[in-house]
């Protein structure tokens, strides 16, 4: 992602064939100087010249530590990031960059003398960038492999990988700003972590592989042009007097750059995943998690989602009786709807003053949370699943809170019920603590209801008030009314009657 965000700064002009020269590269240090400040040049942190024919953009990391306040950084050794960018006749831009690089750095972090090193094999990359939509059109990104090591008093790190890919593509988006596509692939992903604390004596070593790992990410409407008009007024008024007289200016800004992207998702991947440990090898044939959220909208919702398939543990660790019941495959979905980030965002924004210590009062913050609560925000089960050979258990269900009470109405359904049952039933011959759980299993399916398919349901109803309902028979019942009343110690009768 550096390659992409850096270079996304620095091409904020289009090309139009220009020629490549002495004035170009000039022309091209002044427009970058808009977004990372003059300093960067003038102390050769950036550096633009004339190479066969395109624009050879260096930045010197060391450079950069050296303008930084020393005070835990002790060891700083990474090669100068160089690419390549050449103007194109319709006023984009070619971008080819080596990503092969090697670097080491120490410094004292929360746990003491902390140390990293890393190294890229045989990486590349090329795309198109184009200006006026501030992003690539077309990425391509490659290498042989990458390692890393990393270090500290009490953990010792070691991640690597072979192969690996990435591509990218964007487009100018319907409503403004662009629409995104990402995905990457890496092969032979391994992780070592070695745990090892002198003060606790603990010492546990594991290693987490997969063949492959991949990530996908895809965007709609991110409002790059925006983003970027925010980052140059931040370097341009990086004086507090300045950016206070300019604020109104700033207002504008965070205004024009909303809803900041309709819609973001991503997913991330292995394929044949394992944990080695001393205890043993977890594992799964597929694991993925998945991410998505709307931009900063009225109606906005949020998601989560975890799956995986083929599960396994160590058997030593649990009972044999429990294995059969273990899941083996899990999808499992939430998130959050009726997010109302944009009124909360524009009430900020036009309310806010830098001249006020804190820019917004406490009191409007706390009007804000009112103001988001009423618009009924909902924490989200999706349809989520969990299953083994035997049984299924699938629930789904929502969350509320009026009156910042929580309400929440689930429902669960199981099929292969009786099979649990079963297990815990022939499991208690031989184990009797097992026996304890069959009456408790016995009780649950009793709340059960029958679907014409065999599968047992639940509808779980828990009010504000603190009763919960399954399946329309009060399980629990209120919880008793609070008395605010308060006791004078006397009553009509004695106020009236002055007498001892």
């Amino acid at each position: 992602m550096l390659p992409i965000a850096f270079t996304a700064l620095l091409l904020s002009a289009p090309a139009f064939g220009q020629s490549v020269d002495s004035q170009g590269a000039k022309q091209l240090s002044e427009n970058l100087s808009r977004y990372v400040g003059k300093q960067a040049l003038d102390k050769g942190i950036l550096k633009v010249s004339v190479e066969g024919g395109a624009y050879k953009i260096m930045f010197d990391f060391k450079a950069l530590a050296g303008t930084l306040p020393d005070q835990k950084l002790l060891k700083f050794d990474f090669a100068p990031y160089a690419l390549l960018v050449k103007p194109r006749s319709d006023g984009t831009w070619d971008v080819s960059m080596d990503l092969s690089h090697s670097a080491s750095f120490e410094f004292n972090g929360p746990q003491g003398l902390q140390s990293t090193q890393f190294s890229i094999k045989d990486g590349k990359g090329s795309g198109v960038y184009d200006p006026n939509l501030a992003a690539f059109t077309s990425g391509t990104s490659s290498m042989a492999g990458m390692t890393m090591v990393s270090q500290d008093a009490k953990q010792h790190m070691e991640v690597s990988a072979d192969g690996g890919t990435a591509t990218m593509a964007t487009t100018k988006a319907a409503n403004g700003g662009v629409d995104f596509a990402l995905s990457q692939k890496v092969s032979n992903f391994v992780e070592a972590i070695k745990f090892d604390d002198p003060e606790s004596g603990l010492k546990f070593p594991v290693t987490v592989k997969s063949p492959e790992l991949s990530a996908d990410a895809k965007g709609k409407g991110v409002q790059t042009k925006p983003l970027l008009d925010l980052l140059a007024f931040a370097v341009a008024n990086e004086n507090e007097a300045t950016l206070k007289a300019n604020q109104a200016q700033l207002k504008s800004l965070l205004l024009a750059a909303l809803p900041v992207w309709e819609r973001i998702d991503g997913t991330y991947g292995f394929k044949n995943f394992a944990v080695e440990s001393p205890v043993g090898t977890f594992g799964a044939a597929q694991l993925s998690t998945a991410f998505g959220m709307d931009g900063v909208a009225q109606s906005g919702t949020i998601g989560y989602g975890i799956k995986a398939s083929g599960l396994t543990v160590p058997q030593q660790l649990l009972p044999n009786w429990s294995m059969a019941l273990l899941p083996t495959d899990i999808d499992l979905n939430f998130g959050g709807a009726n997010i109302d980030l944009d009124s909360m965002a524009k009430k900020a924004i036009e309310a806010f003053d830098l001249n006020k210590n804190p820019p917004l009062s406490a009191e409007f913050g706390e009007q804000l949370k009112t103001d988001f609560m009423a618009k009924t925000p909902k924490v989200v089960i999706g349809h989520s699943t969990i299953k083994n050979k035997d049984t299924e258990i699938a629930l789904e269900g929502e969350m509320t809170f009026p009156g910042e009470k929580p309400e929440a109405n689930v429902t669960v359904d199981v099929a292969g019920f009786d099979k649990i049952v079963e297990g815990l039933q022939e499991a208690a011959k031989s184990e009797p603590e097992v026996a304890q759980y069959v009456p408790v299993a016995l009780m649950v399916k009793g709340f059960g209801k029958t679907l014409t398919d065999g599968r047992m349901e639940w509808v779980v109803n828990a009010k504000p008030d603190g009763s919960v309902i399954v399946n329309g028979v009060m399980l629990k019942p209120a919880d008793p009314a609070e008395d605010d009343s308060i006791d004078d110690g006397g009553d009509e009768t004695d106020q009236a009657d002055p007498t001892p």
